[in-house]
């Protein structure tokens, strides 16, 4: 885990997430890939930064799968879904990532 970043981990598992469900028309299947994602991310944070810094990024991507939905309906899906992955992919890397 030391070499791959977190921060991408965390935007792929957003926009996989998203990706997985719109595309097979089966939420559930992208539920599973954010969640293994989330879970993956996890692990790196915890092993880079410890704990509490894992816990804070971990409730971030879950705030920014549920906050996804309402921007949803004021700038469209994909526009929502990047700018949460990329918010979420800078405060991955500014918490754990830059300091390697």
């Amino acid at each position: 885990m030391a070499g791959i970043p977190t921060a991408g981990v965390a935007a792929t598992g957003l926009l996989g997430g998203y990706a997985t469900a719109r595309w097979t028309k089966k939420r559930p299947l992208g539920g599973v890939v954010l969640a293994v994602a989330g879970v993956v991310a996890a692990k790196g944070w915890r092993e880079k930064a410890g704990g509490v810094t894992a816990g804070a990024l971990g409730g971030a991507y879950v705030a920014a799968f549920a906050g996804s939905h309402p921007l949803a309906r004021k700038i469209g899906a994909w526009p929502s879904v990047c700018a949460v992955a990329g918010g979420m992919a800078l405060a991955s890397w500014v918490a754990v990532d830059r300091r390697k």
